[in-house]
C-alpha cells in the first residue's frame, strides 16, 4: 500500500507537466488545426537556453546560484517566446491554410534548427544544474514508510497547475478568450465580424510558446538537465497526449494528459520500463484512431 501511494505521489508532478504542456499545445492547435511538433522543440529549446544562460551567469558573470538561475529563466523565457512568435508569424501562419503536410514538414525543419542550434551552442556537452530545493517533504506515513516528494516537485506542480488554472480563467472570462474561441470555431465567420484571425493566430501561437517555455524551465529545474533529443520526443508525445482529452478544448486536453501521466508513472512502478514508451504511445495512437471524427479542415 505504501509503495502504491508513493507511485501515486510520483505521478503528480509528471501529470501536472503533461497537463500544462497539453493545455498550451491546444491553444495553438485550436486555431491552426494542424499537428505541430514545433511545440516540443520550443519546450526543449527553452530548457537548453535555461541551462546555457545559468551556466554563463555562474561561470562568466560570477553570479550567485539563485541569481544565475533567475538570469537563465528570464533568458529562456524570452528566447522561447520569441522563437514561438517568430515561427508562428513567419512560418506557420502562411502555411496553415495551404496544406497539412506543409506544416508537418516545416515543424520538423524548425525542430532541427532549434535542437541543432542548442547542441552547437553547448558544444555537444550535456550540462547539468546543481541540485536545489531537493529536500524531501513527507506527505504521509504508512506503516512507518514515508511517502515523500521534494520541494522542487511540489513547487513545479503548483506552478503548472496555476498555469492551467490561469489560462482557463483567461479563456472563459476575458475578451481575448472569447475572440480566440470565435476564431477556433470558424475563422472566416470571425473575420466577417471584424476580428483579425491572423492576429489571433499569432497570439495563440505565442501563448502556446510561452507555456512550452515555462514548462521547459520548470522541467529542467526538476530533472537538472535537458536531453538533446527531447524536442522530437516531446513534440510527438504532446501531439498524442493532447489528443487523449481532445485538442479542441484546452482544459479537456489537460485532463486527458494528466491521466496519461498517471498511467505512465504506474507503468514505470509496476511494469518493465523498457516497454513504457512503446506501450504509452501505442495506446495513445489507438485512442486517437478510435475517437477520430471526419470533418472538413479549412
Amino acid at each position: 500500500m505504501a509503495y502504491l501511494l508513493q507511485q501515486l505521489a510520483n505521478a503528480v508532478p509528471l501529470a501536472a507537466l503533461y497537463a500544462a504542456l497539453a493545455f498550451g499545445y491546444s491553444l495553438a492547435f485550436a486555431v491552426t488545426k494542424r499537428a505541430d511538433i514545433t511545440y516540443g522543440a520550443i519546450f526543449a529549446f527553452s530548457g537548453h537556453l535555461y541551462l546555457l544562460s545559468a551556466h554563463f551567469g555562474w561561470d562568466r558573470l560570477w553570479l550567485t546560484l539563485p541569481v544565475a538561475l533567475g538570469f537563465g529563466a528570464v533568458t529562456a523565457l524570452a528566447g522561447g517566446a520569441a522563437a514561438g512568435l517568430t515561427v508562428g508569424q513567419v512560418v506557420m501562419r502562411p502555411l496553415a491554410r495551404i496544406s497539412p503536410n506543409a506544416v508537418i514538414v516545416a515543424s520538423l525543419g524548425v525542430l532541427m534548427v532549434l535542437m541543432e542550434g542548442a547542441r552547437l551552442a553547448s558544444d555537444t556537452r550535456e550540462l547539468w544544474l546543481p541540485p536545489f530545493l531537493n529536500k524531501p517533504v513527507i506527505l504521509w506515513q504508512v506503516d512507518g514508510f514515508p511517502v515523500t516528494l521534494t520541494c522542487i516537485q511540489l513547487v513545479n506542480t503548483a506552478a503548472m497547475l496555476a498555469l492551467v488554472g490561469i489560462g482557463h480563467g483567461i479563456i472563459r472570462h476575458s475578451r481575448w478568450g472569447r475572440i480566440w474561441g470565435a476564431v477556433a470555431d470558424d475563422a472566416r465567420a470571425a473575420e466577417l465580424c471584424g476580428t483579425s484571425s491572423a492576429r489571433v493566430f499569432v497570439g495563440a501561437y505565442a501563448a502556446a510558446a510561452l507555456y512550452a517555455s515555462l514548462c521547459g524551465i520548470l522541467a529542467t529545474s526538476h530533472y537538472g538537465t535537458m536531453d538533446f533529443g527531447a524536442g522530437l520526443l516531446f513534440g510527438l508525445k504532446v501531439v498524442l497526449i493532447a489528443a487523449a482529452g481532445g485538442h479542441d478544448s484546452p482544459l479537456r486536453a489537460a485532463a486527458g494528459a494528466a491521466v496519461v501521466g498517471l498511467a505512465e508513472t504506474l507503468w514505470s512502478g509496476y511494469g518493465p520500463i523498457f516497454w513504457r514508451e512503446l506501450i504509452v504511445v501505442s495506446v495513445l495512437v489507438l485512442v486517437l484512431v478510435i475517437s477520430r471524427r471526419e470533418r472538413e479542415v479549412p
